[in-house]
Parts: structure tokens; C-alpha cells; sequence
């Protein structure tokens, strides 16, 4: 059983809708592009942190007003049309350059992200993410990215020590400005749209990191599922992160074994008969990825014996639990239920601090599918 004969990709994608005329541009023209109200507002940062708040702009840590000087000057460092539409959100809301800008300039992302943050939501904006259930969940569940190409350098989004969260880079600030968009565009209300449980701190900031290419013994993560070579984004769903200590363990196998059966627990959502297929994203650090490769050089090995072992007896769930996931025809012959359908389905990156140790799961919500998308190069004419 595979995710595309679960659900076949038929929906239409929305193209982006682009300007009919260009005989002007955001640098300095005589016409209005912005169309966005206006409000008259304190450009302190604490009074207009606290209307933030007051109007629901806000996620309660401090905002950069976004005067229109500022929104100018974010757009005339870029190639993009205020009034382009790059996607459509959940709600039917148009998202826009100038609505991606506003949110980017309240977060503090610098102006050279733009195409970056832009390929983060094309990719969102798929309808196999699925991104309405995301929103509306009562899981924690956020949008994660893997950042790939020379763009990781030219933006200092991490992918050595404390990649996944503290490292004091403006990567923090891009995510978060990802995170107002699904608040202020795709209208993520908590408590009234949102029904997540309990939340998440991936819910502020984001999960934004880029894959240490340079010592990946494999492909890039976007190459490798899109053919892209270059600066790429990969988005996927994620409940949180997941640290897998393993202080023992001397060869691939016995790495894999821990990681695998480590992800593997019954309370996930790839468990639960909720969701009838799911993908798993981990995280291996350069040093684990270098020892794995010289073992199992293809990537596609390492993926299915990690498979293997991202298993639990189908005796291990309660009865009920056990008889509905089993009329799914998710218990195998061997008597297993499977972290994904497939090997291929698990997709691995490699990152992290040189320490060793360690592995970052990152459990899907389930129905998401994980999308890749080619950042456009921004180059002013």
C-alpha cells in the first residue's frame, strides 16, 4: 500500500497570478502599488507590540511596525510585484508579495529572504500539504523546512550545532515570518480556527534549517526529490522534535536499529487510525551519515532498513485501536504496522552539530505531504 494509491494528487494547484503590465516597479514609481489599509499607529516598538496583540496581528513577542517606508524598502531590495499573488491560503485569501512583505518586516527577516519565503509558501500552499487540516488540528502541529543551495550561506540559516532551535541567526526570523502568515493571511486563530490542544513553541518561531550538504555522503534532499539542484526548499509537517540518543551503538545498522525503533511509538499520529498513511522526517548528523554511508552507501538502502525497524507488533495496541487500523490493511503479514507505507516515504537529510550521538525525528501529521520547491533567483534589472 502506498500513499499515491491512498489518495491520488488530483487537485489543482493555484498558479501564482501575475501582473498584466510591468512598466513600473516597487523602486521608485509615481503609482500606489501598495493597497493594503493604512492605520495610524505609535512607531514604538512596545506600544505597537501591544496593539499587535490587541488587533490579533500579533504572536505576543515584540513586532517592527510596518510603516510604509519600511514595506518600500523590504520590496525595492527584490524583484516582485506588491499586488503579485503567489498562493492562495485555506481560506480562500489571496497571499500576495505585499502581504508576504508586511509579515516579513513585523518579524525582523531581512529583505534578501524574500524569494526564500516565498518558495516556503508555493510549497505550503500545495494542496497535498494539506495545509487547512494543519491549521485546524487539534495537534501541535507546524510547517518545517529544509533549506538547500548556496542561499544557506548567503542567509546563515543553521545546519551545524543547534540547527533545529538557538542559534542566534535571522533563520529564527524568516520562520517566524512564515508563522504570522499562517496567523494574519491563512487565518490560524487559536481556539476559534486552530483547535490545537496544546500548542507549540514551533508555532512562533517556526522550524527553518538547512541540510549540511558539504557532509552529506548522499545527493541533496532537494535533488534528490525534485531534481533540483540549488537553493530549494523542502516543507513538511512536523508534531515537534524528537532527540534519539544513542551512545552504544559502534555501525550502521545498530544506528539505524535505534533510530527506527526510537520513532516508532504507538501514541503518533503514523499509528493512529485517524490517519491512514503518514511520512517521517529525520534528521542525522554528519557523523552517524559518514559511518552509515561507508557501510550502506546507497541512500535508498539506508531508508529501507531504517523502514524496518520503524515497526510495532500489531499486539502492542489496544483492541479497538488494533481492529481499526487493521481494516485499514496496515497490518502487514508479519504482523507489523509501519511508521509510512514505504521506505521511500521516510525522508532523510543530514545536519546537526559534529558531537555525534545523536538523530532529530520529526513526526508527520499525516495527511501532509511533504513538498519541494526552487527558490527563483532575485536579480534587479
Amino acid at each position: 500500500m502506498t500513499i499515491h494509491t491512498i489518495r491520488p494528487s488530483a487537485r489543482a494547484s493555484v498558479m501564482p497570478k501575475k501582473l498584466v503590465s510591468r512598466d513600473c516597479g516597487p523602486a521608485g514609481c509615481q503609482v500606489d502599488w501598495l493597497t493594503s489599509s493604512r492605520l495610524e499607529a505609535d512607531d514604538d516598538l512596545e506600544a505597537f507590540t501591544d496593539l499587535s496583540v490587541d488587533q490579533g496581528w500579533g504572536d505576543g513577542l515584540p513586532l517592527i511596525p510596518p510603516t510604509e517606508s519600511r514595506v518600500r524598502a523590504f520590496l525595492a531590495e527584490n524583484d516582485r510585484y506588491p499586488d503579485e499573488v503567489i498562493a492562495r491560503m485555506p481560506d480562500s485569501s489571496e497571499c500576495t508579495v505585499e502581504k508576504i512583505v508586511i509579515n516579513a518586516v513585523m518579524a525582523g527577516a531581512p529583505a534578501q529572504s524574500l524569494e526564500l519565503i516565498i518558495a516556503a509558501i508555493e510549497a505550503i500552499a500545495e494542496p497535498d500539504f494539506e495545509l487547512y487540516g494543519l491549521n485546524a488540528t487539534t495537534a501541535p502541529v507546524y510547517p518545517g523546512f529544509v533549506v538547500n543551495g548556496p542561499i544557506r550561506e548567503a542567509l546563515n540559516i543553521p545546519f551545524g550545532y543547534g540547527c533545529a532551535g538557538g542559534v542566534a541567526t535571522k533563520a529564527a526570523a524568516i520562520g517566524r515570518t512564515i508563522r504570522l502568515i499562517m496567523r494574519n493571511i491563512a487565518g490560524q486563530v487559536v481556539g476559534v480556527t486552530s483547535q490545537s490542544t496544546f500548542g507549540s513553541p514551533g508555532r512562533i518561531s517556526g522550524l527553518l534549517m538547512g541540510e549540511w550538504e558539504e557532509r552529506s555522503p548522499w545527493a541533496p534532499l532537494a535533488e534528490r526529490r525534485a531534481g533540483i539542484a540549488g537553493n530549494a526548499v523542502t516543507a513538511f509537517s512536523v508534531m515537534g522534535t524528537m532527540n534519539v540518543l544513542d551512545t552504544t551503538s559502534t555501525g550502521a545498522l545498530a544506528f539505524l536499529e535505534m533510530i527506527g525503533k526510537s520513532v516508532a511509538y504507538p501514541g503518533a499520529n503514523c499509528f493512529s487510525p485517524s490517519m491512514e498513511y503518514s511520512e517521517m522526517t529525520v534528521g542525522i548528523n554528519p557523523i552517524w551519515a559518514e559511518i552509515i554511508a561507508k557501510e550502506i552507501p546507497s541512500v535508498e538502502d539506508v531508508q529501507e532498513i531504517l523502514w524496518g525497524f520503524a515497526a510495532l507488533p500489531g499486539e502492542w495496541l489496544q483492541s479497538f485501536h488494533r481492529e481499526q487500523v487493521e481494516s485499514q490493511g496496515r497490518i502487514r503479514s508479519d504482523g507489523r504496522i509501519y511508521v509510512t507505507p514505504e521506505p521511500k516515504d521516510i525522508l532523510l537529510f543530514v545536519n546537526g552539530g559534529l558531537g555525534g550521538l545523536h538523530a532529530l525525528g520529526l513526526h508527520s501529521f499525516g495527511s501532509s505531504l511533504s513538498q519541494t520547491k526552487p527558490m527563483v533567483p532575485s536579480v534587479l534589472a
